[in-house]
C-alpha cells in the first residue's frame, strides 16, 4: 500500500463458506456501487468456487473487497501439481482506488491459503473484464493470450484446467470465457488504455457476460511453455 490513508483501514479475510449475512450484503452493495447491472448471481457463484475474501473498512464504512485463493494442483503435461493462484473479482470504493488497495487485498486473501511460496514457480490466473485490469499480467512474456499469437496444445490444455477451477466455460482458441447470456456488470471507472490494449479484448462479448481469461508463469514458465 502507498498511502497514509490506507494504513488505517481495518482489514480481514473471510473463507466464503462462512459469509454471514451481514457481509454478503456489505459485498453486494460494494459491488452495485463499482458496476453498473451488477449481476448478483455472478458473484455469488464466485463465492462457491474461491474460497476468501478480504474485506477492507474505513472506521466501519466498507470500502473495497477481494476474492483470491491458491491451489495445487495437476496440470497437463507436468509431472507434479503445480501451485496455481486464482484471482478473483475485485471492488474499490471510487475514493479509495490507485492506492494500492486491489492488490494488498487480493495479496491478502491468496495468502490464507498457504500455498505460494516465493521460491516455487506459480501460475497465476485472472479472469479481466478489461484492458487496464491485464496491463500488469500483459507484461509478463509468459502471458497466454497474447494478439496474434496461436495458443499451443499445452497452453490450451492448462487453460482448460484452470477453466475447471474456475467453474467456467472456456474457448481455448481465444481465451474467452464464455458468459452466460447476461453481462456480468460493467465497471464505473475511466478505462485509460492505449488502442492496441483492447486487441486482446476483440472477443469479449461484454453484454453476454463474457471475460477474457489470462494465465502466467512466475517467476518463469516451465521448459517448452
Amino acid at each position: 500500500m502507498n498511502s497514509s490513508i490506507l494504513q488505517n483501514l481495518q482489514t480481514r479475510v473471510i473463507r466464503t463458506s462462512d459469509l454471514a449475512g451481514s457481509d454478503l450484503n456489505t459485498i453486494h452493495d460494494l459491488f452495485d456501487l463499482t458496476y453498473e447491472q451488477a449481476n448478483h448471481g455472478y458473484l455469488d457463484q464466485s463465492l462457491k468456487k474461491i474460497r476468501f475474501l478480504a474485506l477492507a473498512h474505513d472506521q466501519g464504512t466498507p470500502v473495497g473487497f477481494a476474492l483470491g485463493d491458491a491451489v495445487r494442483s495437476p496440470l497437463p503435461r507436468m509431472a507434479e501439481p503445480q501451485c496455481v493462484v486464482l484471482a478473483g473479482i475485485c471492488c474499490i470504493a471510487p475514493d479509495y482506488r490507485r492506492l494500492g488497495l486491489f492488490a494488498h487485498l487480493e495479496s491478502l486473501a491468496i495468502r490464507e491459503s498457504g500455498i505460494p511460496r516465493p521460491d516455487k514457480r506459480t501460475l497465476a490466473c485472472g479472469r479481466m473484464a478489461h484492458p487496464a485490469s491485464f496491463r500488469i499480467m500483459r507484461g509478463n512474456p509468459t502471458v497466454v493470450p497474447k494478439y496474434g499469437c496461436s495458443p499451443s496444445e499445452w497452453q490450451k490444455e492448462v487453460g482448460l484446467r484452470v477453466a475447471e477451477l474456475y467453474g467456467v466455460n472456456l474457448d481455448p482458441e481465444t481465451f474467452v470465457v464464455l458468459g452466460k447470456g447476461q453481462p456480468i456488470g460493467y465497471p464505473k471507472i475511466e478505462i485509460n488504455v492505449e488502442d492496441e490494449e483492447w486487441l486482446s479484448f476483440r472477443l469479449v462479448n461484454r453484454d453476454r457476460g463474457d471475460s477474457l481469461l489470462a494465465i502466467s508463469w512466475n517467476p518463469d514458465a516451465p521448459e517448452g511453455w
